[in-house]
């Protein structure tokens, strides 16, 4: 059986049950070995920032803008390309679709990738997709398998010892029936607990995450503190798990606490920003999420990733009302993700941060997956469009999709690939597939694309199997 008919075929259920059991074993595991260390490529960057577009950002509607058609009633579905007309940036030759004029006036300072070519993982399930691109590897696993930030925070270690390696923020993790999928890569697996994510919900509770409760005595909240060691030393992965994951969690413990004590826990504080800064990037979560990541960054932090959220139906899982939908979530990104790039820029921080914006996969009205696979039970676009409910990219789209990349040694002003002006608007010219993203990535952080670690005899690279290979195109 092929791989992506397995894909096709495997129950929601059947996906949970498989991930799940990955994780626990991963709680069993000994520790795990590095491999023979690779020639490590020069490093460009020491931290990331990855700005996670949830949910299938359409790319017609953001950085691949094609033909411009205004919404009109019974206008014929197939016509339309892209619901906003396009505007000139600050790079000759490289447009963005309106509403990103912001973005559009820094794109001198980055890379653009039209031709990034996603997993073809059959019946679309969002946390697959996104599971695929965080970790490197198609669902399901034997292992849980780390998520990128997970194995940059393990390979290149703390740089602030007092500041968590790898954060999250913006993500609820309880969202119904794809939180199990979602928490599979939300993990460090194997590597152990410590250089998991530090999940924050919403940046502007980010403080009370690194600070004891206002009412409590710092004596009190010591005893507390000793409590939950005891808590955890007797807890079912304490007495099942084995001495690395136990080891390894005591750490992570300690890191946490040692963070409450430590003045790096003033990156965490919004109200210390000033205003006219905090205003600028206050379009609401992920705006501050922008901020927050900023003030991370330049306190040590390795990997932030500022998600828009995935919650299906909503945000830029766009399945009617398309256009207002995108136009709501191009104004939430616009301002911020651009004075995230300006600030870093004047700090200093851009050359040594790679900043990453990305989605799981892009959007069309009409084609859904991959062009030529039928996928079933899928609600179709109708062929005319009656009403503003019908008029925007409400389809999954996997054969193409955009990336942003700036600064940590990426190309400045440069546009890669090509996708084509007509439906379906397939990769055309140099495609990009995550395998060789990630190895890019992970080149310009000084990490071999095939370095990796000994899991209970099977070697598990930071790309699938070893074989990414860096686009050297996209690098200065």
């Amino acid at each position: 059986m092929k791989t992506n008919d397995l894909y096709q075929g495997l129950s929601r259920r059947d996906y949970m049950r498989q991930s799940a059991a990955a994780a626990l074993a991963a709680l069993t595991g000994a520790a795990p070995n590095l491999l023979a260390q690779p020639a490590k490529p020069k490093a460009t960057a020491d931290s990331v920032i990855l700005l996670w577009m949830a949910g299938g950002m359409a790319q017609t509607e953001t950085f691949d803008p094609k033909t411009y058609t205004p919404y009109e009633n019974n206008l014929e579905s197939n016509r339309v390309l892209s619901t906003f007309p396009s505007i000139p940036t600050s790079v000759d030759g490289i447009r963005f679709s309106q509403g990103l004029e912001e973005l559009a006036q820094v794109m001198d300072r980055g890379t653009l990738i039209r031709s990034h070519r996603v997993g073809d993982l059959g019946f679309i399930l969002h946390s697959r997709h996104q599971y695929h691109w965080h970790t490197g590897y198609e669902p399901p696993q034997a292992v849980a398998v780390p998520h990128m930030g997970s194995w940059v925070a393990k390979l290149l270690g703390q740089k602030n010892p007092d500041m968590p390696p790898f954060l999250v923020v913006g993500q609820n993790m309880e969202i119904g029936a794809e939180s199990d999928p979602l928490k599979s890569f939300h993990t460090s697996g194997f590597l152990g607990t410590e250089w998991g994510p530090f999940l924050i919900t919403d940046p502007r509770d980010a403080i009370a995450s690194v600070q004891p409760p206002a009412k409590m005595s710092g004596g009190r909240f010591q005893r507390r503190y000793e409590a939950y060691r005891e808590l955890a030393a007797a807890s079912p992965m304490a007495r099942d798990g084995s001495s690395f994951q136990r080891e390894s969690l005591l750490r992570s413990m300690e890191n946490a606490n040692r963070l409450l004590q430590s003045p790096a826990s003033k990156a965490f504080d919004l109200t210390l920003e000033p205003k006219d800064s905090y205003d600028a990037y206050n379009t609401g979560r992920f705006g501050l999420g922008c901020l927050l990541a900023r003030r991370l960054v330049e306190s040590g932090a390795r990997f932030v990733e500022i998600t828009s959220e995935y919650i299906p139906f909503r945000h830029w899982d766009s399945h009617e009302n398309g256009h207002e939908r995108a136009a709501g979530m191009k104004a939430q990104i616009d301002r911020p993700v651009a004075r995230l790039i300006r600030d870093l820029e004047r700090s200093g921080h851009l050359d040594r941060t790679l900043v990453i914006l990305a989605s799981e996969f892009g959007r069309d009205m009409m084609t859904e997956g991959k062009p030529g696979r039928e996928v079933q039970n899928q609600v179709k676009q109708p062929d005319r469009i009656t009403s503003p409910q019908h008029y925007g990219m409400h389809r999954h789209f996997t054969e193409a999709g955009s990336v942003l990349l700036f600064g940590g040694g990426v190309k400045r002003g440069y546009l890669h690939g090509q996708t084509a002006d007509e439906r379906p608007c397939s990769i055309v010219k140099d495609p990009v597939t995550i395998e060789d993203l990630h190895a890019t990535i992970y080149s310009a952080l000084g990490i071999a694309p095939d370095a990796g670690v000994e899991v209970e005899k099977r070697p598990v690279y930071v790309t699938k199997d070893g074989k990414g290979k860096p686009v050297r195109a996209l690098l200065s």
